[in-house]
């Protein structure tokens, strides 16, 4: 039977908060980032998923961004599974929700090597029947929208790495002559609607980017309908290209918009507040490469939260990468955004997350204690608490965190599942630690 030490009661002790990396809750009286990018004369927009525009997503998506991007809802194989059966269903909603926010619309995307349907793919075409059906294909969905849709992504990601064109159903079958053939083709069927190519890994100047130059630049010489170009911005945090405002100055100079399409910022997991901290230096790099530009027309980050994210499904261990957190959180990347357009953002209010530790149970030479950490008039996407302790204490087992004990300095961090501390919540953590020569409560800091 562990019996409890006579004279040493169980206690607790609110730390002193000291927040390294906050992750606010946005201010009602934070000005929207659509408003703050619109000042300028710049998109902030969002890639949405049709069903979730209810609730806080639905509140967030039409209060923060001036712009829509369908992530999944235009692709061919979502439009005409079938052939000749199509379901515009979700693509419908998501253009009707954006008009009732005014909002633009991008279309995303009319020709790519991905997401076509079976039908398409394992089909045998000659050259004019695949021509054909291209030509078919973009004069139904973008003749649907017409005069509703601000710009279109035509033909997304036609090149490799090394710049040579990668090998797809379109370029196998009609040669690179798709790309004009298809930019022809829509703006045919809107005339007003904004012409884009698409791709990821252009945002540095490099040999890909540079292949997609001189692509553009041969199209404007030959009088093909193209009036931007869209840097997807899939990116890691640390890892911004130095030549990024570089790149997209010399796109605008050939006489073209620069749009970046899809951005995000992964990192590995989980995340914390210096990996926090970096990547919302890395969004304010990329937006102020953006407005430091006339002809770059503005941001879409893909997806604005976390729980929507295509991240942690396609690199496994890997994700956090949008402004919000799973919870709507804003995190400091929120920050950094509004800062870059010029807006301000409110902190937390002091003390509005604090940290408590108490010991629960304690016997001859050991004891069980936990540390509770609560939020009120903020939020935390993030969290980390540190103490020291007298002599002879030290921790044996730890559960919903990971702690380490270095002497006397003990740090704890939180667990891949409970990072997220939301305005009025609280998350708990606890561990098992021996002792010698008594016991007393250290004063705990959370960073």
């Amino acid at each position: 039977m562990r019996s409890l030490r006579t004279g040493l009661s169980l206690v607790s002790l609110l730390s002193g908060l000291a927040l390294l990396v906050p992750a606010a809750t946005a201010s009602a009286a934070d000005v929207p980032l659509r408003d703050l990018a619109a000042a300028k004369g710049k998109v902030m927009g969002t890639a949405v998923t049709g069903s979730k525009l209810t609730g806080t997503y639905g509140d967030l998506a039409g209060a923060q961004f001036n712009a829509l991007t369908p992530g999944n809802a235009m692709k061919w194989g979502s439009v005409e599974p079938a052939r000749g059966s199509y379901n515009w269903a979700e693509a419908d909603q998501i253009v009707n929700f954006a008009e009732a926010h005014g909002q633009q619309v991008r279309g995303h995307t009319l020709v790519w090597h991905s997401q076509n349907p079976s039908w398409l793919t394992n089909g045998t075409w000659t050259a004019a029947q695949l021509g054909q059906l291209m030509n078919d294909h973009i004069a139904l969905e973008v003749g649907r929208y017409k005069g509703r849709l601000a710009a279109w992504d035509v033909v997304n990601e036609p090149f490799n790495e090394d710049g040579t064109y990668r090998q797809t159903l379109w370029y196998n079958g009609l040669g690179t002559g798709y790309i004009a053939q298809a930019l022809t083709a829509a703006r045919a069927a809107d005339p007003a609607a904004r012409l884009y190519i698409n791709d990821y890994n252009v945002e540095g100047v490099n040999a890909k980017s540079t292949a997609l130059y001189n692509l553009v630049k041969s199209l404007k010489e030959q009088g093909v309908p193209i009036d931007g170009v869209g840097l997807q911005a899939h990116l890691i945090v640390g890892q911004v290209p130095s030549t990024l405002q570089q790149n997209i100055q010399r796109f605008a100079d050939l006489g073209v918009d620069v749009a970046i399409t899809e951005l995000d910022i992964r990192m590995t997991l989980p995340s914390d507040s210096r990996k926090l901290a970096q990547q919302a230096a890395d969004y304010r790099a990329v937006m102020n490469a953006c407005v430091a530009v006339a002809r770059c027309a503005g941001v879409t980050v893909w997806g604005f939260t976390d729980s929507d994210s295509w991240i942690p499904s396609t690199f496994p261990g890997q994700g956090a990468a949008t402004p919000y957190d799973e919870n709507y959180a804003p995190k400091p990347a929120y920050h950094a955004i509004a800062e870059a357009l010029g807006g301000t953002t409110t902190p937390p209010p002091t003390g509005a997350c604090t940290a408590a530790y108490s010991v629960t149970s304690q016997w001859n030479t050991g004891f069980t204690g936990q540390v509770k950490i609560s939020c009120s008039g903020a939020a935390l996407s993030s969290w980390k608490v540190g103490w020291t302790y007298g002599a002879g204490q030290r921790i044996t087992q730890a559960w919903n965190a990971t702690c380490t004990q270095s002497g006397t300095a003990v740090s704890c961090a939180n667990a891949a599942y409970n990072g997220t501390v939301p305005d009025g919540g609280s998350v708990t953590f606890g561990f098992n630690a021996s002792w010698s020569g008594g016991n007393p409560v250290p004063a705990v800091t959370l960073e």
